[in-house]
């Protein structure tokens, strides 16, 4: 009897199959260089790559979000540490290590602190274009920030020298690799910004990254962003760039560099010097010319507007000649007396008439006058005869008439009491007809 076989398998039970076992790997921690870094996605933005070492490789994916939280960007040849576990894709059964967590291995810890150095510095505006200082384009004294021991101080005063030998330098020593480093770097700042040159050179030859971590260090950054004076760097290679680079008002590939970026070539200066010369003496020619065929357009200007001014003035002088004030003074006299012997005449005319006109309406006013009185005064002579009948019935007189008198003192004061006089006062006495002077004899009453 035959024995039986097993049922094939689909691609897909044997991907699930493999899926679930892998599934349950425990997770893992793997170090390795970085290889074939593509990321992040454009779209997803989670990054797939490789990590290798002598002997193997394998596929990772980090996820967008663990991406995010590593704080660090990842590029090929970096070494990191990821922890994770293995998974396949249903889709296509490729086998990747998915990273939940990485960090930098090696010396990319200290990558790592220096890029979160420089990030910390940059939102504090050290790494600003607008912060940094304009370096002068010829400096006449430069101070030098660097190690007495090495080649680097005679390297920087050998090109000042041979490009111009004008420029005056100061040296300062500090040690520029070290963990005691940084603290003399940022004295040496002190020194050379308290002297005050046209710019401060900061600068060291070439070494491995962890020979520069004393450009990388924070006090000497702020040293550098604090520095009175422009300071220009030339630290390591090429390719090396430390955070004192990036706060620095001017950055320059080398030593070398640096010093002949403050000191332009003697020659090149003359050269220019000279370039100037000829540029200002045909700037000069230029604005002359412009000058003369600008004075010579007011002239012109100048003579046909004082042409038109002449012309107009004798015109007006012409018109002024024609008139009969000028041609026959007496014109005007013999016109006046005309004039006021025609007035005279109009005048003598014209009195008789108006004094007849005035006669004339005076009559009439006159007649209207006669004739209205009556009407005007009727009433005013009606009101007076009653008031002057109402005054005489009440005027005193009219009773003294009636046989009543009025008795008055010396002083003229009416007596209106026998109690205010005395016996022997003499009084006078109001009648009706006259008044009569009399003594008391007796008082009554």
């Amino acid at each position: 009897m035959a024995a039986s076989k097993e049922e094939p398998l689909s691609v897909s039970e044997a991907v699930g199959l493999a899926k679930g076992n892998v599934a349950a790997w425990p997770a893992l921690t793997v170090t390795g260089e970085v290889s074939g870094f593509r990321g992040p996605n454009a779209r997803s933005g989670h990054c797939y790559f490789e990590v290798k070492d002598d002997g193997a490789a394998m596929s990772v994916i980090v996820w967008r979000g663990t991406y995010a939280k590593a704080g660090f960007e990842l590029r090929d040849g970096l070494q990191v540490q990821l922890t994770g576990k293995f998974d396949i894709y249903q889709a296509s059964g490729k086998f990747s290590f998915v990273a939940s967590r990485l960090e930098v291995a090696g010396e990319g810890v200290l990558r790592q602190q220096v890029a979160e150095l420089a990030r910390k510095l940059e939102r504090e505006g050290l790494m600003d274009a607008d912060r940094k200082r304009r370096i002068p384009a010829f400096c006449s004294r430069i101070c030098v920030c660097t190690s007495l021991s090495g080649s680097v101080i005679e390297d920087v005063k050998r090109t000042l020298k041979r490009r111009n030998p004008l420029v005056a330098i100061d040296v300062v020593g500090c040690s520029v690799q070290g963990a005691t480093a940084p603290a003399t770097i940022v004295r040496a700042l002190e020194v050379a910004g308290a002297s005050a040159p046209d710019a401060v050179l900061l600068v060291r030859g070439g070494g491995s990254f962890e020979d520069l971590m004393c450009f990388n260090d924070e006090q000497v950054a702020r040293a550098v962003a604090a520095c009175p004076v422009p300071v220009v760097t030339g630290i390591g290679h090429e390719p090396d760039t430390s955070i004192a680079d990036m706060v620095a008002d001017r950055r320059c590939s080398t030593p070398t560099a640096a010093a002949e970026s403050v000191a332009p070539a003697i020659d090149e200066v003359e050269r220019q010097m000279v370039q100037r010369r000829a540029r200002l003496g045909h700037a000069m020619t230029s604005l002359l010319e412009r000058s003369v065929d600008s004075v010579d357009a007011l002239d012109r200007l100048a003579g046909n507007a004082m042409a038109s001014i002449l012309s107009s003035k004798r015109a007006a002088v012409e018109a002024y000649a024609t008139r009969p004030c000028l041609t026959d003074p007496a014109a005007g006299l013999r016109s006046s007396a005309s004039e006021i012997e025609q007035t005279a005449e109009r005048l003598h005319a014209a009195v008789p008439r108006n004094l007849a006109r005035l006669r004339e309406g005076c009559e009439r006013e006159a007649e209207r006058l006669f004739d209205a009185a009556p009407r005007v005064l009727r009433k005013p002579e009606s009101d007076v005869a009653r008031l002057a009948a109402t005054l005489d019935a009440l005027s005193p007189l009219k009773v003294l008439g009636r046989g009543y008198a009025i008795a008055r003192d010396d002083e003229g004061h009416v007596l209106k009491s026998a109690s205010d006089t005395g016996v022997g006062d003499v009084i006078g006495v109001q009648l009706g007809k006259g008044s009569l002077r009399a003594q008391v004899v007796g008082v009554e009453g």
